[in-house]
């Protein structure tokens, strides 16, 4: 309770927007996990993973634990046995990730609740089926571009239509994933999302990150997944914070989780302790 009683005193001059999670590292370990394993959007990698979310989740004081992405088609199914492995190593764990990954560790939240401690989503793209959604429409051309012309032709015209942070995101983690670029990219565009549902039987604390001026992750799917969940927040950044501050996206996250979390501990703790 003590420890409870110091997270919440310390999380208490945080701000109401992403901003109030910084990386001065002044809110004490607050979230009772050994690991938090967190999956890549599509095309993307670990190496970004870290990059959003390494400094943020060691504020809280929880290891990350990013794994590389499984070759090809082998995507999401691969990203999946990684989860039981390291829940089965650990126990409760939480999971999430960006965008793809989200709904990776969302699928896995609903089928695992008893080894599922929380729930970490960054730029959810669509709720079940995901028919016309941006980023699968998105995927699906990227994929199609690339089993066409190659990977460096396909990165060449993605970069002409991109920022350059994302362009270069996309040449290092393009090029890495190689021959099974194009079948990883299918894979992602027709898996669908957990439905609005299934999401309401996910009881656990989620934060939900999302960036209010990225067309191709609306803000709108965030709004509805968090309303479906039980116990969820979301916290807004953008792109243009994104670009020039990697964290910014995992502070989002983070902090929407922490909301969800601390006010639970805060409502659970007995007459007479320091809320």
């Amino acid at each position: 309770m003590m420890q409870t009683a110091r997270a919440i005193s310390s999380v208490a001059a945080v701000q109401a927007r992403e901003t109030g999670l910084r990386k001065d590292r002044n809110v004490t370990s607050a979230i009772p996990f050994p690991a938090a394993v967190l999956l890549p959007g599509t095309g993307s990698d670990e190496t970004f993973v870290r990059s959003v979310f390494a400094g943020p989740l060691e504020t809280v004081g929880v290891p990350l634990i990013a794994p590389p992405p499984p070759p090809g088609s082998a995507l999401a199914e691969g990203y999946l046995t990684v989860l039981d492995e390291v829940a089965g190593k650990y126990g409760p764990v939480l999971v999430g990730g960006i965008s793809f990954g989200a709904h990776l560790a969302a699928e896995w939240a609903v089928a695992n609740p008893g080894r599922c401690g929380g729930l970490l989503a960054a730029l959810p793209a669509w709720n079940g089926l995901p028919g016309s959604a941006p980023a699968s429409l998105a995927a699906r051309f990227s994929a199609d571009l690339v089993a066409g012309s190659g990977v460096e032709p396909a990165l060449a015209q993605a970069a002409a239509g991109s920022p350059p942070w994302l362009a270069d995101e996309l040449a290092r983690a393009w090029r890495r994933h190689g021959d099974g670029l194009a079948a990883s990219l299918r894979a992602a565009a027709g898996r669908a999302a957990p439905t609005l549902a299934e999401l309401a039987a996910v009881g656990v604390p989620a934060g939900i990150g999302t960036c209010t001026d990225d067309p191709i992750h609306p803000t709108k799917v965030a709004l509805e997944w968090a309303a479906a969940l039980p116990r969820a927040a979301v916290v807004e950044t953008t792109l243009a914070a994104l670009g020039t501050d990697r964290e910014s996206l995992g502070r989002a996250t983070v902090l929407a989780f922490l909301r969800c979390f601390l006010a639970r501990a805060d409502v659970n703790a007995p007459p007479g302790r320091p809320r």
